[in-house]
């Protein structure tokens, strides 16, 4: 069970890239008369930087493809958008020097039941085939600089009111010598024609210890949306 919050603390965690996805407008259209949700309703479901903490914006660098993001962590590309959904983000952060936190709301609207249905199975089979531990080596290239690290991956089933799905936990360990942290959960969850894809992450700079607060932190972000649609 989610319980909502308009506030969440300034956190502490590690940089981290971003990208910006489709801008949001608030609404409260509902659905056609046969009980469909709208993209408009999507969009005004999202949660707008404001409504988070006063650190928190909606990044400035160019729009990027549309893209959801990565589901098993380590090296593993982000799963495909499903076929038949219009795709519809927002992406926010809370950026500072011992860290960051990120925000990136997806969903995927269809045009019936049967086919979100069918485009959640796809997402929840990526989500099945990821490994419980990734052990990644330090990463050094033109535009990235990343400490080797250790990364634990787990999948629990996750349920709010009409809204079922799952979430992946993961936690990202760095080595000793680059001291860090990076926890994030990937809640997927549908209600009648659209699936929801809500990415939250904490890093941590010089620190060892997970974020106190990442669990609740997460629940009330995804709880926030998934009520606003009912």
């Amino acid at each position: 069970m989610f319980s909502t919050a308009r506030t969440l603390r300034a956190a502490v965690g590690a940089a981290c890239a971003l990208v910006l996805a489709a801008g949001c407008s608030s609404s409260d259209e509902t659905g056609p008369d046969d009980g469909l949700v709208s993209i408009t309703t999507m969009r005004g479901a999202f949660l707008q930087p404001a409504e988070i903490g006063p650190a928190w914006a909606a990044p400035t660098e160019s729009a990027a493809p549309a893209q959801l993001v990565s589901f098993c962590g380590g090296t593993t590309a982000a799963p495909e958008i499903p076929p038949g959904a219009e795709f519809v983000a927002s992406n926010v952060a809370d950026e500072g020097e011992k860290g960051a936190q990120t925000l990136q709301q997806s969903a995927l609207v269809y045009n019936d039941v049967a086919s979100a249905e069918a485009g959640m199975t796809l997402l929840k089979t990526v989500a099945d085939q990821c490994p419980a531990t990734n052990e990644i080596p330090a990463t050094v290239t033109s535009d990235r600089n990343e400490p080797a690290y250790n990364e634990t991956v787990e999948i629990r089933d996750l349920a709010e009111g009409d809204w079922t799905g799952f979430v992946i936990v993961r936690h990202k360990l760095y080595e000793s010598e680059h001291p860090g942290t990076a926890d994030t959960a990937v809640a997927v969850l549908r209600t009648r024609n659209v699936v929801l894809v809500d990415g939250y992450a904490v890093y941590r700079l010089e620190n060892s210890s997970p974020s106190a607060g990442f669990e609740a932190d997460w629940k009330r972000l995804v709880g926030s949306v998934v009520q606003r649609v009912g």
